[in-house]
């Protein structure tokens, strides 16, 4: 399960930096403005902070976790460089721990936690997902939502039907496969990243990830099953519920 990212961390938000972070927090605060507007923040799977620094900067206390040593290294960077500007009028604040997200516990409970960007599709055993889900459960206040994202299976069929992919900018490029296992919903991406160094030269590294797509209706019963008493479904960072085109699956799971 565990994604280590090691070099890939350093040109990850360069490779990610279209990437809709500003619907991920949209949606979340029209999910707040519905459940109830937090004071406290977990960020399971973090990456290197381009939600969780935000959040924090618009004066939410965060807890930012992540597996990942690496991807915590950049975000911790990213945060000490940032303009602190936004913070001499708010109490904003985020605090960036290593923790697996199948356990992972604070001192006290958080008002909400997210964790966006299909992190709960590299989770690649049922019982992974449920234990991430009892940990959220645990780590979360009374009446705390938890709202999380993830690709259908369908996703990951156009994946594999449309690969490869190719990206060749500038300073940076990378050769994207795909390989899905039909019956457990399950795809290996292979990538080959070339990034040009400071002597202009091009380095070549390999990263491999593993993702499995779930039934959301085996999602919801597992939220249930740890201890969630509601769940809403919704897609494609709106408040509306899914269809059968919708791209990104999202769960609102109430405790």
């Amino acid at each position: 399960m565990a994604q280590s990212y090691g070099r890939f961390a350093l040109v990850y938000d360069q490779l990610m930096e279209d990437m809709p972070y500003a619907d991920w927090l949209g949606f979340a605060r029209a999910a707040w403005g519905r459940y109830g507007m937090p004071a406290s923040v977990a960020d399971l799977g973090c990456g290197t902070g381009s939600l969780a620094i935000p959040l924090a900067r618009s004066g939410f206390q965060v807890y930012g976790i992540d597996y990942s040593s690496d991807m915590l290294a950049v975000a911790r960077s990213k945060w000490e460089e940032a303009p602190q500007q936004a913070l001499r009028t708010r109490t904003g604040s985020v605090r960036w721990l290593q923790q697996d997200m199948r356990a992972w516990q604070l001192h006290e409970p958080v008002d909400a936690v997210i964790s966006f960007c299909d992190c709960l599709n590299y989770l690649t055993e049922e019982e992974d997902v449920e234990a991430a889900f009892r940990s959220t459960c645990q780590g979360l206040a009374n009446d705390g939502v938890f709202l999380f994202d993830v690709h259908p299976p369908k996703q990951f069929r156009r994946y594999a039907e449309e690969q490869p992919f190719v990206l060749d900018e500038r300073d940076i490029a990378y050769i994207w496969l795909c390989e899905l296992d039909e019956e457990r919903c399950q795809i290996e991406h292979q990538l080959t990243i070339f990034k040009q160094e400071a002597d202009n030269r091009f380095s070549r590294f390999q990263e491999t990830h593993m993702q499995r797509a779930y039934d959301p209706d085996w999602l919801q019963a597992a939220l249930l099953r740890a201890g969630f008493s509601e769940v809403h479904r919704y897609a494609d960072f709106e408040l509306k519920p899914p269809h059968a085109g919708s791209e990104r699956l999202f769960f609102a799971a109430i405790k």
